[in-house]
């Protein structure tokens, strides 16, 4: 990480509008007679080459820390689609509620759209302290250059210590070109969130294979940056009152000039998603063959689940990757998982440890899946499959 230093003493009032036509980016600006540089930058460091030396490039060991007293807030980037708010978001609310409460920072949201007044109501049901939003036509369809000038704009307004983003397909799009505006990390899959009182936040997630997970902090930069995966926390429960407060914000149009064009929709079918399943029959290397997986489908039929699969399973073609559970896969929140046959990796524990509960059926009980379960079968899971099947057919009331 490096940045670009402004020698204020070398500039006058000429070089600094040379130096403002000088940028391909328009990131060089004049405010109150000074010359700064603003998160349009793109480190192309032409006016480093052609300054004359009025702007320095400086690598990161001589950079001091940033000032954490300016940087305050937790926000959480709010996802949505046709006036529907992804639960993603909601369940990072409620973690950003937490984490606001260890350092008494206020909680805020940032909706970016257009026609979002009544998705900014429903956000005073959730117990957001400021609700920032961006309204324009402009805004309608997502563009991922107007969404970055729009999060650079907020950024720079309100300072905020700390940006908790969805793992959607929209966020993993956004989040990556903000951090890189503002030179500033960014952390993907979070499993968990803490946060130190100077406010550092905590960023845990697997790494290395799984083999160990990884505590990172961005201490010298802000903001902090995560993605959160759906189904890891838990969102806070809706109010009947409204609380909060909604601050409308205006950005120069000019500034949303993507030459991306929208020309049509197209929605794809509707899918049943693990992800939204109550229960789940998960399978893992114990099954020896592909043909047994029927049998492993009678018993999910009867408990009324849908079966799902660790990796392994997933790239040898027996089941499709749709139906994949943990990091590289999706993340699962069921009322009750069973897992048969899995050893227990972190990759894929990492993204089915929120289910309620747990049975996991291994035939070695030193198998760390038996960590992660609420209850555990040390047995053959050919063994235990079919008396269950069995037991389940003599006494169909029994209920999951």
């Amino acid at each position: 990480m490096a940045q670009l230093v402004i020698n204020h003493d070398k500039i006058n009032h000429k070089k600094m509008m040379e130096l403002i036509e000088l940028c391909p980016f328009n990131a060089i600006e004049e405010q109150d007679g000074q010359t700064y540089i603003n998160s349009g930058c793109k480190m192309c460091k032409l006016c480093v080459k052609n300054g004359n030396g009025t702007i320095d490039f400086v690598e990161d060991e001589t950079i001091t820390s940033v000032n954490k007293k300016l940087w305050n807030g937790i926000t959480v980037y709010i996802d949505h689609f046709h006036g529907v708010i992804n639960p993603v978001s909601l369940e990072l609310i409620g973690k950003a509620k937490e984490l606001a409460g260890v350092i008494d920072h206020p909680v805020q949201a940032i909706l970016i759209g257009s026609d979002v007044k009544k998705i900014a109501e429903e956000l005073e049901h959730y117990g957001v302290d400021e609700i920032h939003v961006y309204d324009y036509k402009e805004l309608e369809h997502f563009k991922v250059q107007n969404y970055t000038e729009v999060f650079g704009d907020y950024i720079n307004n309100k300072k905020p210590s700390s940006i908790l983003v969805g793992a959607t397909t929209l966020g993993r799009s956004l989040a990556p070109r903000v951090a890189a505006r503002f030179r500033t990390g960014l952390t993907a899959d979070c499993t968990i969130l803490k946060i130190k009182s100077n406010t550092d936040l905590v960023q845990i997630r697997p790494a290395f294979g799984g083999n160990i997970m990884a505590q990172i902090v961005t201490e010298r930069h802000r903001p902090q940056m995560c993605t959160v995966r759906a189904k890891v926390f838990d969102a806070p429960e809706r109010t009947i009152e409204k609380s909060g407060k909604i601050v409308n914000h205006e950005i120069d149009v000019k500034k949303l000039n993507s030459k991306i064009q929208v020309l049509d929709i197209v929605k794809k079918d509707a899918e049943v998603s693990i992800a939204d399943a109550e229960v789940i029959v998960a399978i893992g290397r114990g099954v020896k063959k592909e043909e047994d997986i029927a049998m492993i489908q009678e018993f999910a039929d009867l408990v009324d689940g849908k079966i799902a699969c660790t990796r392994p399973l997933s790239e040898c073609g027996w089941l499709s990757n749709k139906l994949q559970v943990g990091l590289s896969g999706r993340t699962v929140k069921p009322r009750l998982l069973f897992a048969f046959g899995i050893h227990g990796a972190v990759q894929f524990t990492a993204g089915m440890n929120g289910s309620e509960t747990i049975i996991a059926v291994n035939i070695d009980e030193q198998a760390s899946i038996f960590d992660a379960a609420h209850y555990g079968i040390v047995g053959d899971l050919y063994k235990v499959i079919p008396k269950l099947t069995e037991e389940i057919k003599k006494d169909r009331k029994i209920t999951f």
